[in-house]
């Protein structure tokens, strides 16, 4: 993977004001309001906008809004190149670096919950990789089929297994082979991490709905993205010379859509895969965001719009809380 302009890891600790919530929830409409009313720039904290023409699916903002109010760590990387929170690390916080260098707020933003962790704690390690291990578990994820590796994750490391989604290959594949490597699971390994304080003066908010509202807004999400294009940016992606990364195909509804393409299954059928895994996802989400204990919450109601959602976490919203 080939990235210009990594710039530096900051070893100054920044006020970074972090605005969370599940896939769907509305956080780029209030982050946006928000933003506009404290002189912000957003980073955005979020796996897959990082790739360049997977704009429909992300649900990236409209360019003009990008041009209104300055947007980081979008559109940073090609779809035929991997990306990881390693890399994602150093590009945030030399972005950080530069917005408060300007006398501007950061606020980042996303539901990619390992990304906010590791911008705001640092990293967790690990064991080095075993090439051999690791091959070893790519092979059968490709012939036995990713559910049977996660189905063995679950029975080692349940606690793991509960926080990885189904369809993330890269991250079942690490866990596995932690397994193997240490004997230990690794959401044992990563209790030590937990209790790291924070590397920044970081402030959390959060944005929540009740279950029906979310699954509610999940489908319209998923019916939205389809009408503005959703099979076509796809299926272009699919023509490029080179094909999309493991990780790129992790996205949210890119694998349901590209077996449609290929013609393995209706759209019908794809369109309701996706709202399952979505689902499925923001549950998953849910329980990563447990882990953070001093989230400042707001609960939404369907009635309340980005703007007022904004003016009340204005009027709200605690000073830095993690030194």
């Amino acid at each position: 993977m080939s990235l210009r302009g990594i710039g530096f890891v900051t070893t100054e600790p920044l006020e970074i004001l972090f605005l969370m919530g599940c896939t769907g929830c509305g956080k780029g409409a209030v982050a946006r309001e928000f933003a506009r009313r404290v002189d912000a720039e957003i980073l955005s904290v979020d796996s897959m906008k990082v790739y360049r023409r997977m704009d429909i699916g992300t649900a990236k903002p409209d360019p003009e809004i990008r041009r209104e109010i300055p947007h980081h760590l979008i559109d940073v990387v090609e779809p035929h190149e991997d990306f990881s929170v390693a890399a994602f690390v150093p590009l945030a916080e030399s972005a950080a670096a530069q917005i408060a260098g300007r006398g501007r707020t950061i606020l980042a933003v996303g539901g990619t919950a390992l990304y906010i962790k590791a911008l705001s704690e640092g990293l967790f390690e690990g064991p080095s990789a075993d090439p051999e291990i690791r091959a070893r578990l790519t092979d059968r994820a490709e012939t036995d089929g990713l559910e049977t590796l996660y189905n063995e994750l679950a029975a080692v490391d349940p606690a793991a297994a509960r926080r990885i989604h189904r369809n993330d290959a890269r991250r079942i594949v690490r866990a596995l082979e932690v397994y193997e490597v240490t004997k230990q699971p690794i959401s044992t390994l990563q209790t030590q991490w937990d209790q790291h304080s924070t590397r920044h003066r970081c402030t959390f908010i959060g944005l929540r709905r009740e279950i029906d509202d979310q699954n509610h807004r999940t489908n319209m999400r998923v019916k939205r993205l389809i009408a503005r294009g959703w099979v076509d940016e796809v299926r272009a992606l699919l023509f490029e010379p080179r094909p999309l990364s493991r990780t790129a195909r992790q996205a949210l509804g890119y694998r349901e859509l590209i077996e449609h393409v290929h013609g393995r299954v209706t759209l019908e059928d794809a369109v309701e895969k996706i709202k399952i895994s979505t689902r499925q996802f923001g549950k998953a989400q849910r329980t990563w965001f447990k882990r953070f204990s001093n989230v400042q919450w707001f609960d939404l109601s369907p009635q309340d719009t980005a703007d007022q959602v904004a003016e009340h976490m204005v009027k709200n919203w605690q000073e830095p809380c993690c030194k």
